[in-house]
């Protein structure tokens, strides 16, 4: 079982920053890949980035490739989302995710196994 607990979510003018991160605990932190994921009023929950368990590989979605950056810190057992250049379009809860395949970068829901509570992202304009 891995626990994960979200935190950095917030109001924010469009143009500004955010960073997220995924506090993670219970198993091995560096045998997970994982994942940020939002979901938006009314929408589907949708693919934002992942990071595979080494974190040499990332991947992004189109919308948010070039202004968010996804990392981790296995050491303490976090994971992190920077987000630059937000547009309201951003506005969202985000989650995060683990996942238990060691080969590459997730980027489908199914696909992981635990989920954090989400933290709220609102960006105005």
């Amino acid at each position: 079982q891995v626990q994960l607990v979200e935190s950095g979510g917030g109001l924010v003018q469009a143009g500004g920053s955010l960073r997220l991160s995924c506090a993670a605990s219970g198993r091995t932190f560096s045998n997970y890949r994982m994942g940020w994921f939002r979901q938006a009023p009314g929408k589907e929950r949708e693919f934002v980035a992942g990071i595979s368990w080494s974190g040499g590989n990332t991947h992004y979605a189109d919308l948010v490739k070039g202004r968010f950056t996804i990392s981790r810190d296995s050491a303490k057992n976090t994971m992190y989302l920077q987000m630059n250049s937000m547009k309201p379009e951003d506005t969202a809860v985000y989650h995060c995710a683990a996942s238990h395949g060691i080969v590459g970068v997730a980027t489908i829901p199914y696909e992981y196994e635990y989920w954090g509570q989400g933290t709220q992202v609102i960006v105005s304009s």
